[in-house]
Protein backbone atom coordinates (compact mmCIF):
# COMPACT_ATOMS: atom_id res chain seq x y z
CA UNK A 1 0.00 0.00 0.00
CA UNK A 2 0.92 3.39 -0.59
CA UNK A 3 1.52 5.49 2.52
CA UNK A 4 0.24 9.00 2.72
CA UNK A 5 2.50 12.34 1.82
CA UNK A 6 2.96 14.19 4.75
CA UNK A 7 1.36 17.48 4.51
CA UNK A 8 4.14 20.16 4.24
CA UNK A 9 1.97 22.56 6.35
CA UNK A 10 1.91 19.82 9.36
CA UNK A 11 3.88 20.49 12.55
CA UNK A 12 6.67 17.74 11.40
CA UNK A 13 7.69 20.05 8.88
CA UNK A 14 8.34 23.11 11.14
CA UNK A 15 11.37 22.17 12.69
CA UNK A 16 13.30 21.80 9.06
CA UNK A 17 12.23 24.99 8.26
CA UNK A 18 13.62 26.47 11.28
CA UNK A 19 16.59 25.02 10.67
CA UNK A 20 16.87 26.87 7.16
CA UNK A 21 16.01 29.77 8.64
CA UNK A 22 18.91 29.68 10.95
CA UNK A 23 21.52 29.44 8.28
CA UNK A 24 19.79 31.77 6.04
CA UNK A 25 21.68 35.42 7.01
CA UNK A 26 18.25 36.95 7.50
CA UNK A 27 19.51 40.19 8.89
CA UNK A 28 21.66 40.73 5.15
CA UNK A 29 17.98 39.86 3.43
CA UNK A 30 16.08 42.26 5.02
CA UNK A 31 19.00 44.78 4.14
CA UNK A 32 19.23 44.05 0.57
CA UNK A 33 15.12 44.13 0.31
CA UNK A 34 15.63 47.76 1.87
CA UNK A 35 17.86 48.52 -0.56
CA UNK A 36 16.38 46.83 -3.79
CA UNK A 37 12.70 48.81 -2.84
CA UNK A 38 14.86 52.05 -2.99
CA UNK A 39 16.00 51.48 -6.41
CA UNK A 40 12.89 49.67 -7.99
CA UNK A 41 10.88 53.32 -6.62
CA UNK A 42 13.52 55.58 -8.02
CA UNK A 43 13.53 53.60 -11.45
CA UNK A 44 9.90 53.71 -11.84
CA UNK A 45 9.76 57.37 -10.79
CA UNK A 46 12.03 57.58 -14.23
CA UNK A 47 15.18 59.08 -12.77
CA UNK A 48 18.05 58.32 -14.65
CA UNK A 49 20.13 55.12 -13.54
CA UNK A 50 23.12 56.57 -11.99
CA UNK A 51 20.88 58.59 -9.45
CA UNK A 52 18.99 54.96 -8.61
CA UNK A 53 22.56 53.79 -7.95
CA UNK A 54 23.51 56.52 -5.63
CA UNK A 55 20.31 56.03 -3.77
CA UNK A 56 21.17 51.98 -3.41
CA UNK A 57 24.36 52.97 -2.03
CA UNK A 58 23.14 55.39 0.56
CA UNK A 59 20.83 53.33 2.09
CA UNK A 60 23.15 50.55 2.32
CA UNK A 61 25.53 53.03 4.06
CA UNK A 62 23.82 53.85 6.45
CA UNK A 63 22.30 49.62 7.27
CA UNK A 64 25.75 48.84 7.45
CA UNK A 65 26.70 46.94 4.84
CA UNK A 66 30.43 46.64 3.73
CA UNK A 67 30.08 46.71 0.06
CA UNK A 68 27.32 47.19 -2.45
CA UNK A 69 27.25 46.86 -6.40
CA UNK A 70 24.45 47.80 -8.64
CA UNK A 71 23.65 46.96 -12.44
CA UNK A 72 20.16 49.14 -13.33
CA UNK A 73 18.36 49.46 -17.00
CA UNK A 74 15.10 50.70 -18.00
CA UNK A 75 13.36 47.46 -16.84
CA UNK A 76 15.29 45.08 -14.34
CA UNK A 77 17.94 45.74 -11.22
CA UNK A 78 20.66 43.26 -10.20
CA UNK A 79 22.36 43.77 -7.21
CA UNK A 80 24.80 42.36 -4.67
CA UNK A 81 25.10 43.53 -0.84
CA UNK A 82 28.08 42.17 0.98
CA UNK A 83 28.84 41.89 4.48
CA UNK A 84 31.99 40.18 6.22
CA UNK A 85 32.35 36.84 3.64
CA UNK A 86 28.71 36.33 3.26
CA UNK A 87 26.64 38.19 0.18
CA UNK A 88 23.32 38.28 -1.25
CA UNK A 89 22.61 38.83 -4.94
CA UNK A 90 18.71 40.09 -6.15
CA UNK A 91 17.16 40.88 -9.42
CA UNK A 92 14.15 43.19 -9.32
CA UNK A 93 11.75 44.14 -12.12
CA UNK A 94 10.18 47.68 -13.32
CA UNK A 95 7.18 47.49 -15.52
CA UNK A 96 6.19 51.20 -14.51
CA UNK A 97 6.99 53.77 -17.59
CA UNK A 98 5.88 57.11 -16.57
CA UNK A 99 7.15 60.45 -15.02
CA UNK A 100 7.25 61.12 -11.51
CA UNK A 101 9.25 64.30 -10.25
CA UNK A 102 7.51 64.73 -7.33
CA UNK A 103 8.35 61.09 -5.84
CA UNK A 104 11.73 61.75 -7.48
CA UNK A 105 12.20 65.05 -5.48
CA UNK A 106 11.02 63.22 -2.17
CA UNK A 107 13.32 59.98 -2.94
CA UNK A 108 16.30 62.01 -3.34
CA UNK A 109 15.79 63.86 -0.33
CA UNK A 110 15.32 60.70 1.12
CA UNK A 111 18.98 60.01 -0.27
CA UNK A 112 20.45 62.82 0.62
CA UNK A 113 19.43 62.64 4.76
CA UNK A 114 19.85 58.82 5.44
CA UNK A 115 21.22 58.97 9.10
CA UNK A 116 24.33 57.34 9.77
CA UNK A 117 22.91 53.98 10.90
CA UNK A 118 19.35 53.31 10.64
CA UNK A 119 17.53 49.59 10.20
CA UNK A 120 15.28 47.90 7.27
CA UNK A 121 12.38 48.72 9.12
CA UNK A 122 13.16 52.30 9.30
CA UNK A 123 13.94 52.45 5.37
CA UNK A 124 10.60 50.75 4.56
CA UNK A 125 8.50 53.30 7.01
CA UNK A 126 10.17 56.49 5.07
CA UNK A 127 9.31 54.61 1.92
CA UNK A 128 6.02 53.92 3.06
CA UNK A 129 5.18 57.58 3.28
CA UNK A 130 6.86 58.27 -0.26
CA UNK A 131 4.90 55.97 -1.91
CA UNK A 132 1.36 56.46 0.09
CA UNK A 133 1.74 59.96 -1.88
CA UNK A 134 -0.43 60.16 -4.59
CA UNK A 135 -0.98 62.73 -7.71
CA UNK A 136 -0.13 65.95 -6.53
CA UNK A 137 -3.05 66.94 -9.40
CA UNK A 138 -6.54 65.58 -10.78
CA UNK A 139 -6.51 63.37 -14.06
CA UNK A 140 -8.45 66.77 -15.91
CA UNK A 141 -5.43 68.68 -14.70
CA UNK A 142 -3.24 66.37 -15.46
CA UNK A 143 -4.96 66.83 -19.05
CA UNK A 144 -5.33 70.37 -18.74
CA UNK A 145 -0.86 70.92 -18.30
CA UNK A 146 -0.41 68.86 -21.22
CA UNK A 147 -2.84 71.21 -23.55
CA UNK A 148 -0.94 74.51 -21.99
CA UNK A 149 2.43 72.53 -22.62
CA UNK A 150 1.35 71.86 -26.41
CA UNK A 151 0.01 75.13 -26.64
CA UNK A 152 3.13 76.50 -25.84
CA UNK A 153 5.08 74.38 -28.51
CA UNK A 154 1.76 75.75 -31.19
CA UNK A 155 3.09 79.47 -30.21
CA UNK A 156 6.60 78.78 -30.87
CA UNK A 157 5.91 77.29 -34.04
CA UNK A 158 3.98 80.01 -35.65
CA UNK A 159 0.49 78.85 -34.99
CA UNK A 160 -2.64 80.50 -34.89
CA UNK A 161 -5.02 81.49 -32.56
CA UNK A 162 -7.96 79.00 -33.54
CA UNK A 163 -5.05 76.80 -33.89
CA UNK A 164 -3.60 77.12 -30.22
CA UNK A 165 -7.29 76.24 -28.87
CA UNK A 166 -7.90 73.26 -31.16
CA UNK A 167 -4.05 72.13 -29.78
CA UNK A 168 -5.14 72.73 -26.42
CA UNK A 169 -8.58 70.89 -26.80
CA UNK A 170 -6.48 67.81 -28.73
CA UNK A 171 -3.81 67.38 -26.96
CA UNK A 172 -5.83 67.90 -23.44
CA UNK A 173 -7.96 64.69 -24.48
CA UNK A 174 -4.92 62.90 -25.67
CA UNK A 175 -3.04 62.90 -22.52
CA UNK A 176 -6.72 62.09 -20.58
CA UNK A 177 -6.46 59.21 -22.32
CA UNK A 178 -3.32 58.47 -22.10
CA UNK A 179 -3.23 58.76 -18.60
CA UNK A 180 -6.88 56.77 -17.85
CA UNK A 181 -4.78 53.74 -19.98
CA UNK A 182 -1.84 54.04 -17.98
CA UNK A 183 -3.51 53.87 -14.41
CA UNK A 184 -5.28 50.42 -15.78
CA UNK A 185 -1.66 48.94 -16.73
CA UNK A 186 -2.42 48.89 -20.55
CA UNK A 187 0.86 48.11 -22.86
CA UNK A 188 2.40 51.37 -22.90
CA UNK A 189 2.99 51.69 -26.60
CA UNK A 190 -0.77 50.69 -27.33
CA UNK A 191 -0.93 53.37 -25.38
CA UNK A 192 0.93 56.01 -27.36
CA UNK A 193 -0.44 55.02 -30.45
CA UNK A 194 -4.19 55.57 -29.48
CA UNK A 195 -3.08 58.47 -26.95
CA UNK A 196 -1.68 60.24 -30.52
CA UNK A 197 -4.78 58.88 -32.41
CA UNK A 198 -7.36 60.33 -30.23
CA UNK A 199 -5.31 63.83 -29.97
CA UNK A 200 -4.46 64.06 -34.02
CA UNK A 201 -7.80 63.48 -34.80
CA UNK A 202 -9.74 65.80 -32.45
CA UNK A 203 -7.09 68.24 -33.43
CA UNK A 204 -8.07 67.19 -37.18
CA UNK A 205 -11.81 67.53 -36.02
CA UNK A 206 -11.55 70.57 -34.23
CA UNK A 207 -10.32 72.18 -37.54
CA UNK A 208 -12.63 70.17 -40.28
CA UNK A 209 -15.81 71.81 -37.81
CA UNK A 210 -14.41 75.47 -38.36
CA UNK A 211 -14.49 75.34 -41.79
CA UNK A 212 -17.53 74.06 -41.79
CA UNK A 213 -18.29 76.73 -40.08
CA UNK A 214 -17.59 79.43 -42.73
CA UNK A 215 -14.19 80.02 -40.51
CA UNK A 216 -11.45 79.36 -42.73
CA UNK A 217 -8.77 77.34 -40.86
CA UNK A 218 -5.81 76.01 -42.70
CA UNK A 219 -5.04 72.80 -41.60
CA UNK A 220 -0.85 72.84 -41.30
CA UNK A 221 1.38 70.74 -39.37
CA UNK A 222 2.68 73.86 -37.23
CA UNK A 223 -0.79 73.02 -34.80
CA UNK A 224 -1.22 69.41 -36.23
CA UNK A 225 2.06 68.18 -34.93
CA UNK A 226 2.26 70.51 -31.83
CA UNK A 227 -0.71 68.58 -30.72
CA UNK A 228 0.94 65.63 -29.69
CA UNK A 229 3.89 66.47 -28.82
CA UNK A 230 2.87 65.81 -25.10
CA UNK A 231 4.30 62.29 -25.98
CA UNK A 232 7.58 63.06 -26.19
CA UNK A 233 9.56 60.35 -23.88
CA UNK A 234 11.99 63.19 -23.44
CA UNK A 235 13.26 61.49 -19.71
CA UNK A 236 13.99 58.17 -21.44
CA UNK A 237 16.60 59.95 -24.14
CA UNK A 238 18.25 62.69 -22.19
CA UNK A 239 18.47 60.21 -18.75
CA UNK A 240 19.98 57.48 -21.70
CA UNK A 241 22.26 59.79 -22.98
CA UNK A 242 23.65 60.74 -19.46
CA UNK A 243 24.15 57.27 -18.53
CA UNK A 244 25.55 56.58 -22.17
CA UNK A 245 28.11 59.22 -21.11
CA UNK A 246 28.53 57.68 -18.06
CA UNK A 247 29.41 54.81 -19.86
CA UNK A 248 26.75 52.49 -18.28
CA UNK A 249 26.07 51.28 -21.54
CA UNK A 250 23.33 49.10 -21.04
CA UNK A 251 21.19 51.37 -19.17
CA UNK A 252 21.75 54.15 -21.51
CA UNK A 253 20.85 51.78 -24.97
CA UNK A 254 18.13 50.26 -22.87
CA UNK A 255 16.66 53.98 -22.37
CA UNK A 256 17.20 55.42 -25.50
CA UNK A 257 15.37 52.12 -27.44
CA UNK A 258 12.90 53.09 -25.24
CA UNK A 259 12.09 56.58 -26.08
CA UNK A 260 12.91 55.58 -30.24
CA UNK A 261 10.13 52.93 -29.74
CA UNK A 262 7.86 55.57 -28.29
CA UNK A 263 8.52 58.23 -30.43
CA UNK A 264 8.23 55.81 -33.68
CA UNK A 265 4.91 54.39 -32.08
CA UNK A 266 3.66 57.99 -32.21
CA UNK A 267 4.86 58.53 -35.53
CA UNK A 268 2.91 56.05 -36.77
CA UNK A 269 -0.37 57.31 -35.16
CA UNK A 270 0.17 60.94 -36.54
CA UNK A 271 0.99 60.18 -39.97
CA UNK A 272 -2.29 57.75 -40.41
CA UNK A 273 -4.67 60.58 -39.42
CA UNK A 274 -2.64 63.21 -41.39
CA UNK A 275 -3.97 61.03 -44.28
CA UNK A 276 -7.79 61.80 -43.54
CA UNK A 277 -7.42 65.30 -44.42
CA UNK A 278 -4.89 67.81 -46.74
CA UNK A 279 -2.15 68.43 -44.33
CA UNK A 280 0.17 71.71 -44.94
CA UNK A 281 3.94 71.10 -44.36
CA UNK A 282 5.44 74.06 -46.30
CA UNK A 283 7.21 76.46 -44.16
CA UNK A 284 4.86 79.27 -43.30
CA UNK A 285 5.13 82.68 -43.72
CA UNK A 286 5.93 84.54 -40.77
CA UNK A 287 5.23 88.26 -39.89
CA UNK A 288 7.47 90.18 -39.62
CA UNK A 289 7.06 91.66 -35.73
CA UNK A 290 9.15 94.27 -33.78
CA UNK A 291 12.61 92.53 -32.04
CA UNK A 292 10.89 92.92 -28.51
CA UNK A 293 7.18 91.59 -29.79
CA UNK A 294 9.11 89.20 -31.38
CA UNK A 295 10.87 88.08 -27.79
CA UNK A 296 7.75 88.26 -25.92
CA UNK A 297 6.07 85.67 -27.71
CA UNK A 298 9.54 83.22 -28.29
CA UNK A 299 9.71 84.18 -23.93
CA UNK A 300 5.70 83.17 -23.55
CA UNK A 301 5.43 80.21 -25.92
CA UNK A 302 8.48 78.96 -23.57
CA UNK A 303 6.96 79.47 -20.14
CA UNK A 304 3.95 78.40 -21.19
CA UNK A 305 5.09 75.19 -22.51
CA UNK A 306 8.22 73.91 -20.01
CA UNK A 307 5.41 75.09 -16.92
CA UNK A 308 3.13 72.88 -18.93
CA UNK A 309 5.38 69.73 -19.18
CA UNK A 310 6.53 70.42 -15.45
CA UNK A 311 3.15 70.38 -13.98
CA UNK A 312 2.44 67.12 -16.22
CA UNK A 313 5.13 65.34 -14.50
CA UNK A 314 3.65 66.02 -11.50
CA UNK A 315 6.11 68.53 -10.09
CA UNK A 316 5.79 70.80 -7.36
CA UNK A 317 4.75 74.48 -8.43
CA UNK A 318 7.89 75.81 -6.89
CA UNK A 319 9.73 73.06 -9.51
CA UNK A 320 8.06 73.89 -12.41
CA UNK A 321 8.15 77.69 -12.41
CA UNK A 322 12.01 77.40 -11.64
CA UNK A 323 12.01 75.24 -14.64
CA UNK A 324 9.93 77.17 -16.33
CA UNK A 325 11.79 80.02 -16.12
CA UNK A 326 15.47 78.37 -16.98
CA UNK A 327 13.89 77.16 -20.26
CA UNK A 328 12.61 80.57 -21.06
CA UNK A 329 16.16 82.33 -20.48
CA UNK A 330 17.79 79.39 -22.29
CA UNK A 331 15.35 79.38 -25.23
CA UNK A 332 14.39 82.88 -25.99
CA UNK A 333 18.14 83.04 -26.17
CA UNK A 334 18.72 80.71 -28.51
CA UNK A 335 15.72 81.39 -31.01
CA UNK A 336 17.01 84.94 -31.14
CA UNK A 337 20.73 83.54 -32.11
CA UNK A 338 18.91 81.57 -34.73
CA UNK A 339 16.99 84.70 -35.70
CA UNK A 340 20.14 86.22 -35.96
CA UNK A 341 21.93 83.71 -38.30
CA UNK A 342 23.60 81.43 -35.81
CA UNK A 343 23.49 77.89 -36.70
CA UNK A 344 20.89 76.13 -34.84
CA UNK A 345 23.05 73.03 -33.89
CA UNK A 346 25.48 75.41 -32.06
CA UNK A 347 23.00 77.49 -30.93
CA UNK A 348 20.57 74.50 -29.55
CA UNK A 349 23.97 73.31 -27.59
CA UNK A 350 24.75 76.63 -25.83
CA UNK A 351 20.96 76.53 -24.79
CA UNK A 352 21.17 73.30 -23.37
CA UNK A 353 24.84 74.41 -21.25
CA UNK A 354 22.43 76.95 -20.10
CA UNK A 355 19.69 75.24 -18.93
CA UNK A 356 22.28 72.76 -17.12
CA UNK A 357 24.35 75.19 -15.15
CA UNK A 358 21.32 77.44 -14.42
CA UNK A 359 19.74 73.86 -12.73
CA UNK A 360 22.39 72.86 -11.16
CA UNK A 361 22.26 76.59 -9.15
CA UNK A 362 18.56 76.28 -8.91
CA UNK A 363 19.49 72.44 -7.39
CA UNK A 364 22.21 73.37 -5.23
CA UNK A 365 21.53 72.29 -1.88
CA UNK A 366 19.87 69.05 -2.46
CA UNK A 367 16.82 71.35 -3.00
CA UNK A 368 15.08 69.67 -6.20
CA UNK A 369 16.85 66.76 -8.33
CA UNK A 370 18.85 68.42 -11.55
CA UNK A 371 17.06 65.98 -13.98
CA UNK A 372 13.41 67.63 -13.10
CA UNK A 373 14.45 70.94 -13.91
CA UNK A 374 16.39 70.35 -17.05
CA UNK A 375 14.07 68.20 -18.93
CA UNK A 376 11.24 69.75 -18.97
CA UNK A 377 12.94 73.33 -20.12
CA UNK A 378 14.87 71.51 -22.95
CA UNK A 379 11.66 69.52 -24.33
CA UNK A 380 10.65 72.26 -26.16
CA UNK A 381 13.62 72.94 -28.49
CA UNK A 382 12.71 69.69 -30.08
CA UNK A 383 11.94 70.24 -33.98
CA UNK A 384 8.89 68.44 -33.98
CA UNK A 385 7.36 69.62 -37.05
CA UNK A 386 10.56 68.89 -38.82
CA UNK A 387 10.84 65.43 -37.92
CA UNK A 388 7.20 65.03 -38.60
CA UNK A 389 7.55 66.52 -42.45
CA UNK A 390 10.40 64.39 -42.82
CA UNK A 391 8.12 61.12 -42.47
CA UNK A 392 5.24 62.79 -44.58
CA UNK A 393 8.24 63.24 -47.11
CA UNK A 394 9.34 60.02 -47.05
CA UNK A 395 5.94 58.73 -47.71
CA UNK A 396 5.38 60.96 -50.80
CA UNK A 397 8.62 59.21 -51.97
CA UNK A 398 10.65 62.85 -52.01
CA UNK A 399 13.60 60.56 -50.73
CA UNK A 400 16.09 63.99 -50.18
CA UNK A 401 13.68 66.23 -48.39
CA UNK A 402 12.64 62.83 -46.01
CA UNK A 403 16.89 62.28 -45.25
CA UNK A 404 17.45 66.45 -44.87
CA UNK A 405 14.73 66.59 -42.40
CA UNK A 406 15.79 63.32 -40.54
CA UNK A 407 19.49 64.76 -40.49
CA UNK A 408 18.01 68.53 -38.93
CA UNK A 409 15.74 66.46 -36.10
CA UNK A 410 19.13 64.21 -35.08
CA UNK A 411 21.42 66.87 -35.23
CA UNK A 412 19.15 68.85 -32.91
CA UNK A 413 18.48 66.16 -30.95
CA UNK A 414 22.07 65.56 -30.51
CA UNK A 415 22.75 68.49 -29.83
CA UNK A 416 20.72 68.77 -26.51
CA UNK A 417 22.04 65.66 -25.35
CA UNK A 418 25.38 67.34 -26.13
CA UNK A 419 24.87 70.34 -24.07
CA UNK A 420 23.07 68.84 -21.29
CA UNK A 421 26.06 66.63 -21.07
CA UNK A 422 28.61 69.40 -20.81
CA UNK A 423 26.71 71.15 -18.30
CA UNK A 424 26.68 68.21 -16.44
CA UNK A 425 30.87 68.15 -16.72
CA UNK A 426 30.89 71.75 -15.29
CA UNK A 427 28.43 71.32 -12.40
CA UNK A 428 28.48 67.71 -11.16
CA UNK A 429 32.01 66.86 -9.62
CA UNK A 430 30.09 63.53 -8.36
CA UNK A 431 29.33 62.25 -11.80
CA UNK A 432 32.05 63.69 -14.15
CA UNK A 433 34.80 62.04 -12.14
CA UNK A 434 35.28 58.29 -12.18
CA UNK A 435 34.43 55.43 -9.61
CA UNK A 436 31.36 55.34 -7.65
CA UNK A 437 28.25 55.22 -9.23
CA UNK A 438 27.94 51.40 -10.03
CA UNK A 439 29.78 50.06 -6.87
CA UNK A 440 30.48 51.15 -3.52
CA UNK A 441 32.38 49.68 -0.30
CA UNK A 442 33.44 50.12 2.74
CA UNK A 443 36.88 51.17 3.83
CA UNK A 444 38.10 49.87 6.92
CA UNK A 445 37.82 52.81 8.82
CA UNK A 446 33.89 52.43 7.97
CA UNK A 447 33.93 55.52 6.37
Amino acid sequence: MNEPQPDPSEESFRPAQADEEAIEPVRLIEDSGAVMRMGRLMLAAGTASYRVSQAMHAVARSLGIDSHSAQVSLTDISATSRRGRIFRTEVVTNNVFAVNTDRIVALDHMRRTMPQETTPADVHRRLDEIEARGARYPAWANAAFAGAACGGFAILNHARILEILAVFLAAGLGQYTRHTLMTRRFNIFGVTMLAAAVAAGTYMAVMAILNVTGIQAEVHAAGYISAVLFLLPGFALITGALDMAKMDITAGISRIAFGTMITLGATVSVWAVSLLGALQISARATTELPVGAQVAMWAGGTAIGVLGFALMFNSPWSLALFAAGIGTVANTGRLYAVDQGVVIQSATVVACVVVGVLAALVSRGGRFPNITLSVPAVLVMVPGVTAHGAVVSLNRGDYNAAVAGVLQVILVVLSIMVGLVVAKLITDREWAFEGGHDSWHRTASGK
